[in-house]
């Protein structure tokens, strides 16, 4: 395991992991206590949270990058007994956006890593946990919501980590690159898959991978086998045409998810790149980790979005309508529910928020989670993300998926990038505008006298395409022409910042990230 400061073998994980467990015991932290750790994607991370797993304390990942007053939200619903910071000059392989430990709040104890290390002494020999121990929490983003605690026991996660080690070839010949960031659980299928098969794990500031180069640099110099990250991160490395590199590269497996999988962009890859295995994952937060993996076939290239694939061994999916029955049939879309033994524990000390989404009052016998989830199921038993319920509006009768509408601005020609959101009308109703990235040959010359492109006269040419392919029902109130789709640490596009530049307000029925 390495990162760009310092490796670690398997042998000095386990010393440093032995030894930062004794410094967290000194300090105090008890079994079931949480610890949250102010780290990037790092081998100090990996230390970190194994070394609270080695005690029995919950680890909290903290966003790095968020704002000094949403970590003080996380911190104080979560109540840790003690916060683990890099220390004074360390980034940990972080980048530059990293909020500095220093502003966090000071009433919540903090302890540079550093500080916690103790010699290695082997200790003494810890019975197996039970599997209903918890063993992390995960905030959520809190789009619509104050942000969310999701509470996992170990089975539910180690049953998330044996799936995917069985589905994309985890071994250890396996050389991986982690691309989420750390506090976001999409990054675990990949750090902690990677660890349990034996495999080698690498990281890189995620700052730099930004820029495609560097990941195709990277996966070059590394050797790296897997990785896996979000459909958006994989529309951005199509953008660099050096991305036919790869093809060269010891690079075998590529794992996507968090967002609609466009069949387009991984046939676009395989041009590229032919000998890549791509997998389809889905996993909502509160069902630890994901829930499918589904190889993405040929024939699947061809469709608008890829199927999700069927649930792992021992998860539950149900489809219920809109009056909460069971949907028997094919091709019938509903919202998705999922029981099972991957299901959270329950949201961090909010049982009643707990209670709202994890309803046992649906199909008898079973503890369903309402995902939110549009989905259906094809005529050969594979489920279908279709979008989320509050992506989904109605006009004129005709309801409008934003997925949808996404993909048809995406075949513009032209457009390289795109997505849609939607904002509060001026009739209070939903409104829905298209950010759109244009390729440098086809953006209107501007004006005389006026500098830059004419994003009028672009926005102009799109909406003609739109209605070429769209019911005039379907069309996007504003196209915004834009330089780029930031994305957010979890690899999605950032909505919320796309409608702040355009002046626009989410709406009530905007998107979840």
């Amino acid at each position: 395991m390495q990162d760009p400061t310092r490796a670690l073998t398997y042998g000095g994980l386990r010393a440093e992991v032995e030894g930062v467990a004794a410094g967290l015991g000194e300090e105090g932290v008890e079994p079931g206590q949480r610890v949250a750790l102010h780290l990037t994607n790092s081998v100090d991370f990996v230390v970190a949270a194994l070394a609270c797993t080695a005690i029995g304390a919950v680890f909290i990942p903290l966003a790095v990058t968020d704002p000094v007053r949403r970590l003080e939200i996380v911190l104080e619903d979560s109540a840790p007994s003690l916060v683990v910071t890099a220390g004074p000059g360390s980034e940990s392989g972080g980048g530059s956006t990293a909020t500095p430990a220093a502003l966090l709040p000071v009433r919540h104890r903090q302890v540079a890593l550093p500080a916690l290390r103790r010699a290695a002494g082997g200790g003494a020999a810890r019975a197996e946990p039970p599997w209903d121990r918890p063993i992390y929490a995960i905030y959520t983003s809190g789009t619509t919501s104050a942000p969310k605690g999701v509470l996992v026991n170990q089975g539910a996660f180690l049953a998330a980590l044996t799936h995917a080690i069985d589905a994309c070839g985890f071994d250890a010949d396996t050389r991986a690159l982690s691309v989420s960031a750390v506090h976001f659980d999409g990054s675990f299928a990949t750090v902690f898959s990677t660890l349990v098969a034996g495999g080698s794990l690498v990281f890189v500031p995620r700052d730099a991978l930004l820029f495609p180069r560097t990941f195709i640099n990277v996966v070059e110099r590394e050797r790296i086998t897997h990785t896996g990250f979000s459909p958006t991160y994989l529309h951005l490395l199509l953008t660099d045409p050096r991305l036919s590199r790869l093809s060269a590269s010891s690079l075998k497996m590529i794992a996507v998810g968090g967002e609609a999988c466009p069949g387009a962009d991984v046939a676009a890859l395989w041009q590229r790149v032919p000998q890549v295995a791509v997998f389809n994952r889905y996993g909502p937060t509160e069902t630890t980790v994901t829930v499918t993996h589904h190889r993405v076939s040929a024939a699947d290239t061809a469709l608008t979005i890829v199927p999700i694939g069927v649930p792992h061994p021992g998860v539950v999916f149900e489809i219920l309508d809109d009056d909460g029955r069971v949907i028997e049939g094919p091709n019938v879309v509903g919202e998705l529910y999922i029981g099972g033994d991957q299901l959270m524990a329950g949201y961090l000390d909010a049982p009643a928020l707990t209670a709202e989404v994890l309803r046992d009052d649906f199909v008898a016998g079973e503890t369903l989670y309402r995902t939110g989830d549009l989905v259906f199921r094809n005529a050969a038993g594979q489920y279908c993300y279709v979008d989320r319920v509050d992506r989904v509006i109605k006009r004129s009768g005709v309801r409008i998926s934003l997925v949808e509408l996404t993909h048809a601005l995406r075949g513009v020609p032209g457009v390289t990038a795109a997505t849609c959101s939607t904002f509060e009308a001026g009739d209070g109703g939903n409104g829905i505008v298209g950010f759109v990235v244009l390729a440098d040959e086809v953006r209107e010359a501007p004006a005389a006298g006026e500098p830059g492109a004419d994003t009028t006269a672009s926005a102009r040419r799109i909406d003609a395409a739109l209605r070429q392919v769209l019911p005039v029902s379907m069309l996007p109130d504003r196209i915004e022409v834009v330089d780029h789709l930031p994305m957010t640490p979890a690899g999605k596009v950032d909505e919320r910042s796309l409608l702040a530049v355009a002046g626009l307000s989410r709406s009530g029925g905007g998107p979840a990230e």
